[in-house]
């Protein structure tokens, strides 16, 4: 009997400039893998093999000591009480952030004379250098001679200066208020992106059917901004969740650790206390929690996809 030859599958055979151009993709490539080893894995890396020695900081020299910095963090206060304070800030700022971007969106949507001048001016906080932002409020804050003060007292408010920035829960209010000012402007872009693509024959039908505004903004605005919305909380949040020089220069985690926040109770641990082999596991710890809210935005990315 004889054997009858077959050609091998077309998907099997590559030719030489297939070939060819599977090594220019793979040379093109190599730099960008070459700078995410470098930028992100040896970091991350570094960090869970730091984590389980007892490293001093000035030297790093110290001995393996397994999972004991990984007991003291489960164990101990200061990570649960800063990781309190980091879900404490995450969502006062977040919240205004949401509140004060929505509502300025949408009015910066209307057809109002300053809209050109107003949408450019809004822009303002976002692209401020923090530290130029940090010195501003803390003038304003300033309970002898501060603007913030002064003028609750002008109008009755507050019988005495209060201290903003050196007690509680007034600290956190302030660095809640500092933090939503300073971040809004990206939810107002974001949000007026969007209202821009909303079709207007749904408006025109919701006024026919006798729909007033408050109706047409929960019936026909806030479902079409709910995708965008969803996408806006998720990145904030992991922004938000890991800020440390608005925090660092407006109160360095205090009064004692009021404020203090995950990132910066691994920046105290390394540099202040000189304990890097702590700090690296106080950072995994911290890495873990952020997971959580990068596997939400991901799945919620490839469900827009």
């Amino acid at each position: 009997m004889t054997a009858i030859a077959t050609d091998p599958p077309r998907s099997a055979v590559s030719s030489p400039l297939e070939r060819a151009y599977a090594r220019l993709g793979v040379l093109l490539i190599a730099p960008t893998i070459l700078v995410f080893t470098l930028v992100i894995v040896y970091p991350l890396l570094a960090a869970i093999y730091l984590s389980v020695f007892s490293i001093y900081t000035p030297t790093l020299q110290g001995g393996f000591v397994g999972a004991d910095n990984y007991v003291e963090l489960l164990t101990g206060k200061a990570f649960w009480n800063s990781l309190r304070v980091t879900l404490i800030w995450t969502v006062g700022t977040l919240t205004l952030q949401i509140v004060a971007g929505v509502g300025l969106a949408l009015l910066l949507h209307q057809n109002i004379w300053f809209r050109s001048l107003a949408r450019s001016l809004v822009l303002f906080p976002y692209f401020l250098s923090t530290v130029v932002a940090v010195l501003v409020w803390k003038w304003l804050f300033n309970d002898l001679y501060g603007a913030l003060n002064h003028g609750l007292m002008q109008l009755g408010i507050i019988d005495m200066p209060l201290d903003w920035l050196g007690s509680m829960p007034n600290a956190m209010i302030g660095v809640i208020l500092v933090g939503a000012w300073k971040y809004f402007p990206f939810v107002v872009i974001a949000v007026l992106a969007r209202l821009q693509t909303i079709p207007e024959n749904l408006y025109e039908a919701a006024r026919i059917d006798g729909a007033g505004p408050i109706a047409r903004f929960w019936d026909i605005t806030l479902p079409q901004l709910r995708s965008v919305l969803t996408v806006i909380i998720l990145l904030r949040a992991i922004w938000d969740f890991k800020e440390f020089d608005l925090l660092y220069l407006l109160t360095g985690g205090g009064p004692v650790t009021s404020t203090q926040t995950l990132s910066l109770l691994v920046y105290q641990e390394a540099f202040g206390l000189n304990q890097m082999g702590q700090a690296a596991a106080y950072s995994v710890g911290m890495m873990l929690v952020m997971l959580v809210f990068m596997v939400l935005y991901i799945r919620q990315t490839k469900e827009k996809a």
